[in-house]
């Protein structure tokens, strides 16, 4: 479906980008760079979109990945995960009070947050993004996919954007989008 009206401009082309995250790997947090340069570098034109993927040896990737569906509900999906990535090493000695503090921090509504996490409105998102992620075969965070590519971050991270870029500048141009 086409979202320009009709005789209007055509909507310019997207690429998507999934990426599979869990909220307290210090690989995720290192792959902030790289996600941040990719964004600057394409605009709109390449849709970042933060898949949950808790691994088991993290004991607090599931609980941040409800809170990061909170934060989106709340408008702040994004600034949230960021700044619980930045702050991955405190998860040893503040566990899911971090959770909160992140989201006071952004001046989210921190009970909410708390409620969130009790009534579990978030675990079916979180469940659905992890059984896809297995699905498709990731096994480790960051993966991404781009182009129907899954590209494993989670055991090397060397040359992952440009092959990232190599891939979104392919899908924009093949969609009549100059490549910047």
């Amino acid at each position: 479906m086409s979202d320009s009206l009709p005789g209007g401009p055509a909507a310019p082309a997207v690429a998507v980008l999934d990426v599979w995250c869990d909220l307290q790997c210090p690989d995720c947090h290192t792959a902030l760079d790289d996600l941040r340069a990719l964004r600057a570098r394409y605009g709109e034109r390449l849709e970042v979109r933060l898949r949950h993927f808790p691994l088991e040896k993290n004991k607090y990737s599931f609980p941040a990945a409800q809170a990061a569906e909170e934060a989106a509900e709340q408008g702040q999906g994004w600034p949230y995960a960021e700044a619980l990535l930045g702050r991955v090493k405190e998860f040893g000695h503040r566990g899911e009070a971090l959770l909160s503090d992140v989201a006071r921090d952004l001046g989210l509504d921190a009970d909410e947050f708390e409620t969130a996490l009790i009534d579990g409105r978030h675990i079916l998102i979180v469940d659905a993004d992890q059984a896809e992620g297995k699905a498709i075969g990731v096994t480790g965070t960051p993966t991404y996919v781009i182009g129907g590519e899954r590209l494993d971050g989670g055991k090397s991270q060397e040359g992952l954007r440009e092959r990232v870029e190599r891939i979104a500048d392919r899908l924009l141009a093949d969609e009549g989008t100059p490549r910047s």
